[in-house]
Order: structure tokens, then sequence, then C-alpha cells
């Protein structure tokens, strides 16, 4: 496999952080060549990091992408909104595209998207990870060798994590549907595009039900100030008081969210950051508008029912599943990697320990760069699991999800 070179847009947490690592791992495979990102302090770390030279250092995506091609491929991993310009002109210099999740929040955009890629016969991935986990991998195998027979029924939990829930969706960059998109479309297309991936089959009809009930005014401690630094009174027993989670809580470091935070990664720099940034107010005064719980209801044309289930109150970020099969019955937890298969006609349990890369999304980023790399090594004449006509059908089935939220759970049929 030939080694490729890439240009990354938005030197963000997805970005530099996940997917970008890859090439300081394996550096015969993958080279960054160019960075485009508004943040100084990002954009100069990033290019120390990967050795790029100067020149192809920029503030923005309109100056990279107004030189001649520079790599063989683009990683666009900027805010939610901002993908579809970068994306129609990187396909348009040639470059095959890597686009972080959600590729638009807009139905036309997406569409459009596609046929760009058709137009100059260009790859366009989207970064819908678990596909490529071997947890994911492993499932699919046991409902493909049809071991507990025809699937009827699927339940699907993700535990959001209430500390990621907190910093990214309602201190954070997701916190505002206005300027983000809803949160089952920015956190749960992952978890829709899985469903659609194990179950083989489009979806025709959903439902849904949820609301932001928590992280409101209305709900903020007596006594308790817009930022959690000025003297609140909850100080030592709230789970989201900002100072204690961004300096002693262990995922605060192994999610890198600290690094989102300040780049002066010091107790006294982070200090600095929370009196003055968004991550150090009070979470119950933010500008937050998404949900922080929401169920939606799915039915496939091959029969199966699904249910999802998104909260932001658990105690981990985890994904749990149970397939209901007319032979026997699959319950996984994805967080602990245990996969469990009982059987109806024997009454016996089989249960698998799956063994997976310690990366983001239990070996998943890993995975897919991989993947990415080796077809735009041999220039996109491969399988592509998360192709763009693939993965647009999960950012469908979430769109209606949030319309049918919004019109008190009424079911609509997908088109």
């Amino acid at each position: 496999m030939k080694k490729i070179s890439a240009v990354l847009i938005g030197a963000g947490q997805r970005g530099a952080d996940a997917y970008a690592l890859y090439a300081l791992s394996f550096p015969l495979e993958l080279e960054f060549v160019a960075v485009a990102e508004p943040r100084k302090d990002r954009r100069e770390e990033f290019a120390k990091l990967h050795n790029i030279a100067s020149e192809n250092v920029f503030e923005s995506y309109d100056e990279l992408l107004a030189q001649k091609k520079l790599a063989d491929c683009a990683f666009i991993c900027t805010q939610d909104r901002d993908h579809f310009n970068p994306v129609m002109r990187a396909l348009e210099l040639g470059y095959h595209v890597l686009c972080e999740k959600p590729m638009s929040t807009d139905l036309t955009e997406m569409r459009e998207m596609e046929k760009q890629a058709r137009k100059y016969d260009r790859v366009l991935s989207i970064c819908h990870v678990l596909r490529y986990s071997p947890f994911f991998t492993q499932i699919k195998k046991i409902i493909d060798s049809g071991q507990i027979g025809k699937i009827v029924s699927f339940q699907h939990r993700e535990g959001v994590g209430y500390y990621h829930a907190a910093h990214s969706f309602v201190r954070g960059n997701w916190n505002n549907s206005d300027v983000s998109c809803p949160m089952i479309l920015a956190k749960c297309c992952h978890d829709i595009d899985i469903l659609s991936f194990l179950i083989g089959s489009k979806c025709k009809r959903v439902s849904s039900f949820g609301a932001l009930n928590y992280f409101k005014a209305e709900n903020a401690p007596e006594g308790a100030p817009l930022r959690c630094l000025d003297g609140c009174p909850e100080r030592d027993t709230c789970p989201y008081y900002a100072p204690r989670f961004y300096l002693e809580h262990p995922r605060a470091k192994i999610d890198n969210f600290i690094h989102v935070v300040s780049s002066d990664l010091s107790p006294k720099g982070i200090m600095e950051a929370l009196k003055t940034g968004p991550y150090g107010r009070c979470v119950f005064h933010c500008d937050n508008n998404v949900v922080d719980h929401q169920i939606v209801n799915l039915e496939y044309d091959n029969g199966v029912t699904a249910s999802l289930m998104m909260t932001a109150f658990s105690l981990n970020c985890e994904r749990e599943l149970t397939i209901g099969g007319t032979l026997g019955e699959i319950k996984a937890n994805m967080d602990e990697s245990i996969i469990k298969i009982a059987d109806f006609t024997t009454g016996n349990t089989t249960k698998i320990n799956v063994v997976a890369p310690e990366n983001g999304h239990g070996g998943s980023d890993n995975s897919m760069i991989k993947a990415f790399v080796k077809l735009v090594g041999v220039d996109g004449k491969g399988e592509n699991k998360t192709d763009i006509s693939v993965s647009v059908e999960s950012h469908v089935v979430a769109l209606y999800a949030e319309k049918s939220r919004l019109a008190h759970g009424a079911a609509i049929e997908i088109d």
C-alpha cells in the first residue's frame, strides 16, 4: 500500500486529536502536508507536531483550497454546519474526502455532496466509525450466520455520559441546535447508522419523543451564579462543578476535554480559562436548547422494529443493545466489550469478550482511517463501508426523527 498525503481542514478534537494521530502512529501510510484552522494555538500545535511547512499552514479553508491540489485527500473536520463548502470545493480540486459526521444539517446539501463525488469520481467517506469497530463487526457476523435466526426486534441505548453531555451538549459547541444541529443528528446518527448496518434494511417509518428537562435555569440551585467560580453554594455537591471536573475527573484527560478548554493544560491555565470561557458556565445558565433525553421508534422494510434511547444521564459513555431473533437473543455492551448469545433451543449462553485496540470508539477510529487510506491508495477502487450513498440514510432518519419529536411524536413515513 502506497503512502498517502493529506490536508486537514479543522484541527479540533476529532480532526487533530483522533483521526490525524494515525499519521504519527503509521508514518509510512499517511502524512499530513497542510492544515487550515482558525484557532492559532491549535493550528500551530498541529503544524509543529506533523512538521508541516509554514507555507502550508492556513487560517481558513478558503486559503487552503485557493491553492493547487496539495495532497491525495482532505480530512474535513470543521463544525457541523461548515462541511458543505469545503467538501464541494475539495472534490472539485480532485481530493478524495473524509468528512466528519454529521455531513450536513440540510438534506439538499447532502444530495449535492453526493452528486459532486459522483461527478468528479472521488471517494467521499463519512466518519461513521462504528461500522469499523471490532465489537459491531462481530455482532454483524453473528447475525449473518443465522445463529439467532431472523431478527424481529432491536433495542439500542446510548448513554452519553453525564460529563460528556455537560461538556459538549450543555456548555460546548453542540449545545444549541440553532447554530449546530439537533442532538439526535449530532450524537446519534452513529447509532441510527449502525442499526441499519446490523438490521440490513432501510427504515420506512419513524416516531420520536424527547425534551430538555434538566439543564435549564428553573432547575438551578438557589443562589447559583452564572459561572461556577463565582461562589457557587453547591460546589461540593454538584457533579457538574467545572473546576472539579476539568482538573480531577479522569475522563477529562482521557477524552481530551481539557484540550478544548485551554491550550495551557496547567492547573493555572485551566482555571484561567474557566473564569471567562464557555466551559466555566453553570450548566443551568447556558444558552443550550438540545434535548437531554430522547427515544426514537423505527420500523424497517423487512419488518424489524427498533427503539433507540439516548440519555445524558448515565455514569459512562456506553452503548448497550438487545437483539431479539427467532432462534436466540444477543445482549451486548460496547463499553465492556462483551457480547452474550442465548440459544432458545438449548438454553445455553455463549459469552464473547471482544478484544479491541485502545483508541477511540473501541478501536473504530484507527480502523476507519486505515480503511480510508487503503481506499485512497487504490484511487477509490474498493469497498467503502461509509460511502456517502450509504451514510446519508442515517442523516435522513435522524432529521425525520427530530421532525417527529417537534410534532409531539407523530409517526412519519420516510421518503
